[in-house]
């Protein structure tokens, strides 16, 4: 078969071509434009994800380090009520009588209880006397001339309270100052 083409035949199928061309190259654009806004996308995306699994580790870490001391409080709580369990009982199964408590004296006043004379003479180290220094009674001086000193009290249970356990020798009448 042979076709013959007109010169108005081929303008038509050239203009159709060039329309074509031009659709092509808008649709392209279209594509390009779509292509970038996915890319972009993605990019914001990746972004978000890594920002989000950063944060999550750095959360990780925190929550780690709280739980550690959390665990680290509870174990310290768990013994200071052992502790005190242990004291209570102590104390309830036990009686006062004859126990005796020392007191650290500062110049006469009441400075410091302790449980035994020892616990006593350990301290006074923090208060700058030597914790191997010799102590000597302070015999009939009063306590107010005594920069530090430790006096001995035993439970009484007909006051139920505490009594010296050295009570210093009464003078005779004539004798008071």
């Amino acid at each position: 078969m042979i076709r013959i083409v007109t010169t108005g035949h081929l303008r038509r199928v050239e203009q159709e071509a060039e329309q074509a061309r031009t659709r092509a190259q808008d649709v392209q654009a279209q594509a390009d434009t779509a292509w970038g806004r996915h890319v972009r996308e993605l990019f914001a995306v990746t972004d978000r994800a890594e920002r989000a699994e950063a944060t999550t580790a750095e959360v990780g870490e925190l929550l780690s380090g709280a739980m550690a001391e959390l665990s680290a409080a509870q174990q310290e709580l768990l013994l200071k009520d052992i502790e005190i369990r242990r004291l209570r009982q102590e104390l309830e199964g036990e009686s006062l009588e004859g126990r005796t408590l020392t007191v650290l004296l500062h110049y006469g006043e009441p400075h410091t209880v302790y449980a035994s004379r020892e616990d006593a003479y350990a301290d006074t180290a923090t208060h700058g006397v030597a914790p191997d220094a010799v102590w000597v009674p302070s015999g009939e001086r009063p306590a107010a001339e005594c920069e530090w000193r430790c006096e001995a009290f035993i439970y009484d249970a007909a006051s139920n309270g505490f009594r010296r356990a050295y009570v210093p020798v009464p003078k005779r009448v004539g004798e008071a100052a």
